[in-house]
């Protein structure tokens, strides 16, 4: 799926940037999803939807926080963090105890259990990219490696 002409104009318009710009915005946007969505459908019916596993692995690197930071940092409503926080409580996947600072706050942890499903998500997804990299040349390989540095630079700034 191409962008078009008047989808470009028309972003370029909207944002006070130039065509090169919204198109590279178009393409990278299109080039993404379908990467996502591919690795989305891999993952078996049931598992953990992009939310929970985004918060699991948030909890993973940071330790445990409360619901209402969560919400915060994943972009969210704390009305949607809740429905995904209380979906993973209910697979064991977190745990919410008192914080022993404020005892009115709860707090959220990775268990066990959910440190094990994520890594299993985790190298599934790693495995699938592995094996579609395999037919990339050893030049386009370090040229996506090269560019990993923008993208993650790029996702802070969203």
């Amino acid at each position: 799926m191409d962008v078009t002409t008047d989808e470009v104009t028309e972003t370029a318009a909207e944002t006070g940037g130039t065509p090169e710009t919204a198109a590279l915005a178009g393409a990278l946007k299109l080039a993404m999803g379908r990467i996502v969505r591919r690795l989305r459908q891999a993952h078996a019916v049931g598992d953990l939807t992009l939310s929970g596993a985004s918060v699991l692995a948030r909890l993973s690197r940071g330790g445990p926080d409360s619901p209402g930071a969560l919400a915060e940092l994943e972009r969210v409503r704390p009305q949607a963090m809740a429905g995904t926080l209380a979906g993973l409580e209910q697979r064991g996947l977190v745990s919410r105890a008192p914080d022993p600072a404020d005892r009115r706050r709860a707090v959220i942890a990775i268990t066990e259990e959910g440190r094990t499903v994520l890594e299993r998500r985790r190298s599934e997804s790693a495995d699938r990219l592995a094996h579609a990299l395999d037919g990339f040349t050893p030049g386009e390989r370090q040229a996506l490696n090269d560019i990993l540095p923008l993208l993650d630079r790029l996702a802070e700034q969203l």
